[in-house]
């Protein structure tokens, strides 16, 4: 991978993803301004942005960018499309926090690519036995944490001893 890329963006007009990479080779910062061509206020954010991230002319300078991340910046192109400021359209990015998010309300495919998310996450923070940092057998103490309030059920009276 000859190219790092260290901050994206967005221009509404034209709509185009700006990336501002370190080539390698040569240590330099350079921009590209990557057109988004055929994409309107009804597009699939998540199949622009994967289709983008897997086009042949772009693909090295976006390989360290996630696909959320493009995946947001459509968001920001889509939402200026239908007529929302940049304010409105960072605050309802701000508002969806995926630990709130109820995934039985999702589609099969919506669901599909959450779960894929969450594994990529996963074997991104996994610790295999090649790692320098990988301990076999971890030992963790947890102190006590207070109840927040009884709750009928655990107070039944008997004491099984389950």
């Amino acid at each position: 991978m000859p190219f790092t890329a260290k901050r994206c963006g967005v221009n509404f007009s034209p709509p185009s993803v700006v990336v501002i990479y370190e080539d390698k080779d040569t240590g330099r910062k350079r921009k590209r301004v990557i057109p988004v061509r055929n994409f309107s206020q009804f597009s699939d954010c998540s199949k622009a942005a994967e289709r983008l991230k897997h086009n042949a002319r772009h693909r090295d300078y976006l390989e360290s960018v996630s696909l959320s991340q493009l995946e947001k910046l459509h968001l920001l192109l889509r939402d200026h499309l239908r007529g929302l400021t940049l304010e409105q359209s960072l605050a309802a990015l701000r508002d969806e926090d995926p630990n709130e998010e109820d995934l039985n309300k999702l589609s099969d495919e919506d669901l599909a690519q959450r779960k894929a998310q969450m594994d990529a996450v996963f074997e991104r923070n996994r610790k295999q036995k090649g790692d320098p940092d990988f301990v076999y057998d971890v030992e963790v103490e947890f102190t006590e944490v207070e109840s927040q309030g009884a709750c009928s059920w655990d107070n039944d009276g008997s004491d099984d001893g389950f």
